[in-house]
């Protein structure tokens, strides 16, 4: 049975967005994938800041998510795989999201708000690196339509990987998209 999706909203993220990112990450289950870590608060004010760059330079970023009442739950979006390993130089989509709201929908939800937004603005594919480990990840991949496109060792931590892609367009003979 399918259940409704849960109402999100996505928006480009402020510098107070960097506060709340530090507060709803700083939870072990939430980074286990992630370095196993909480990151700094200058982590995050860097990284809200390097997505609105991307948002005025690219049309797309790593959006805050907001719940149905406006209180900000985590981030969904999408931006260059700027690292020397894996799929370099192509666009990425991710999720992250504070434990209380795993299960429930809003990573697929706000994941399709995303490829929604990333094919408006021209992208015809992307991919996701997801630690093989992580079945709820790979199940919002699954969801989306994404299929398994390469297993790899991520160098950080020597653990399986996986990277999956999604064809956002399909050219048609004469050119056009379909």
């Amino acid at each position: 049975m399918n259940r409704a999706l849960p109402v999100v909203r996505l928006r480009v993220p402020t510098h107070e967005d960097a506060f709340a990112w530090h507060r709803i990450f700083d939870d072990p289950d939430v980074m286990e994938f992630h370095g196993g870590a909480s990151a700094e608060l200058s982590v995050y004010e860097e990284l809200t800041a390097r997505q609105r760059r991307h948002d005025a330079q690219l049309g797309f970023c790593l959006w805050t998510v907001l719940d149905d009442s406006g209180r900000v739950i985590g981030f969904t979006g999408a931006q260059p795989w700027e690292r020397d390993w894996g799929p370099t130089g192509e666009i990425e989509i991710g999720w992250r999201l504070a434990r209380e709201h795993w299960g429930k929908g809003y990573a697929t939800a706000a994941a399709r708000q995303t490829l929604e937004r990333v094919t408006a603005a021209g992208l015809t594919g992307v991919v996701a690196m997801v630690d093989a480990r992580n079945s709820r990840s790979i199940a919002v991949t699954r969801r989306l339509g994404m299929r398994l496109a390469e297993t790899f060792t991520i160098p950080s931590t020597r653990r399986e990987g996986h990277c999956y892609r999604l064809d956002l367009m399909t050219p048609a003979p004469d050119g056009h998209t379909e």
